[in-house]
């Protein structure tokens, strides 16, 4: 089957997957207001073309965290990819190398960060949940020190998981409970049980190594949610700060006066995020808020946003709104699990080229030069004013 872009990545997605594993990847929570939400943000933003302009070259290098990136992009953490295809944090990780981007492994990932590392000679980034025993964080970080990662993405809007009634309907729950409903839907998807199933069930085992909890997939998924550290506060940046000595960003950042305040910390940037619609049903957009976020940051200080990315586009509208780059969520994953390695390839690649399309048409040869005139938004000034009057609120309080 020949793919054209990321939407037809994610019905080989959906034709591969178990019920429960494609709602798992695709699922937000409650009536998944801010899942679509995070789309219609993207949508309400129109561009402004300049034409006559020679763009026989385009030039798409960004610097993100501090490091040249072949684009402003970076493959986001994701959890339990396992459920998709094995080894696939290995896979991800090659994917983004080869494509010249980070990538991020996230606390809930199914290989261990040193496994990640010896697949990988590319950077990467390890996003990290705090449990109320801090010290399975602080052996986390210091084990992806060692291997050398170069940035951490603290993960603040989870301290408990979201209401996400897919759960329910699909009877997804760790450890797996073995219902005559999951075993039908299980034996209806037999090239995933061949290739991925036949395997056992997925194990948190990076989580496992740092929590010392062996190989129970109960104990571990206990201990990624049910023993969340609900006390974390704005005061505990500077217990991460002694633990990590490259760059960090807080991630999960929903409000422009939350990002003025880590600005205020020893953070170098933000991640603008609702978890991609699967935390806080109703919250807004990473996209609705990033234009007041970067005018009201001091400058140097990044931010990047997620959410609801599928076009290349859509990347550059975000650039174009003030953000360093865009963490690519969903959209790699319909690549692995819709065909493996060759899928996740395919889905960056079709970014890159859709990215660098989007120039051209822009009459934008150079995406450092790309900013908000190039766009005409169909923004909504009463949450913009509301925004720029809290971010001012936070600024006096500070």
């Amino acid at each position: 089957m020949e793919f054209a872009n990321v939407a037809d990545y994610r019905a080989a997605a959906r034709r591969f997957l178990p019920k429960f594993a494609f709602a798992y990847l695709e699922g937000g929570s409650e009536d998944e207001i801010t899942l679509r939400r995070n789309r219609l943000a993207f949508e309400r933003v129109m561009f402004a073309p300049r034409v006559l302009v020679d763009v026989s070259t385009v030039s798409t290098t960004a610097t993100l965290a501090g490091r040249a990136a072949a684009w402003p992009a970076v493959v986001g953490p994701t959890g339990l990819n396992g459920l998709y295809r094995r080894e696939a944090e290995e896979t991800l990780a090659r994917a983004a190398c080869a494509a010249g981007l980070p990538f991020v492994l996230s606390t809930a990932s199914t290989s261990l960060l040193e496994d990640v590392r010896k697949a990988s000679d590319g950077e990467l980034w390890l996003q990290l949940y705090v449990q109320q025993d801090r010290r399975i964080a602080e052996d986390m970080m210091a084990r992806a020190s060692v291997s050398g990662f170069s940035t951490l993405l603290l993960t603040v809007d989870t301290p408990v998981t979201g209401q996400r009634d897919h759960y329910a309907r699909t009877g997804f729950k760790l450890p797996l409970r073995w219902t005559r409903k999951l075993l039908w839907d299980i034996a209806t998807h037999p090239r995933w049980t061949a290739t991925v199933g036949l395997h056992g069930v997925p194990q948190l085992v990076n989580l496992a190594r740092s929590a010392r909890l062996g190989s129970g997939i109960e104990a571990q998924a206990a201990a990624l949610s049910r023993q969340m550290d609900l006390s974390l506060s704005w005061d505990d940046l500077a217990w991460v700060r002694r633990h990590w000595p490259g760059k960090l960003f807080v991630k999960g950042i929903q409000t422009v006066a939350d990002a003025l305040r880590a600005s205020q910390h020893d953070v170098d940037g933000v991640v603008l995020s609702n978890h991609g619609g699967r935390q806080l049903d109703g919250a807004l957009s990473a996209m609705d808020i990033l234009a007041d976020t970067v005018s009201s940051t001091p400058k140097g200080f990044d931010v990047l946003i997620d959410g609801g990315i599928r076009r290349g586009s859509d990347i550059a509208k975000a650039v174009a709104l003030g953000a360093k780059g865009v963490l690519l969520g969903r959209a790699p994953l319909y690549g692995l699990a819709g065909a493996g390695s060759s899928g996740v390839n395919d889905v960056l690649s079709m970014l890159r080229n859709e990215l660098e399309i989007c120039l051209r048409l822009l009459g934008c040869p150079d995406i450092a030069s790309l900013d908000a005139s190039y766009l005409v938004g169909e923004r909504e000034p009463r949450i913009g004013a509301a925004l720029r009057e809290d971010a001012e609120t936070m600024a006096i309080r500070l």
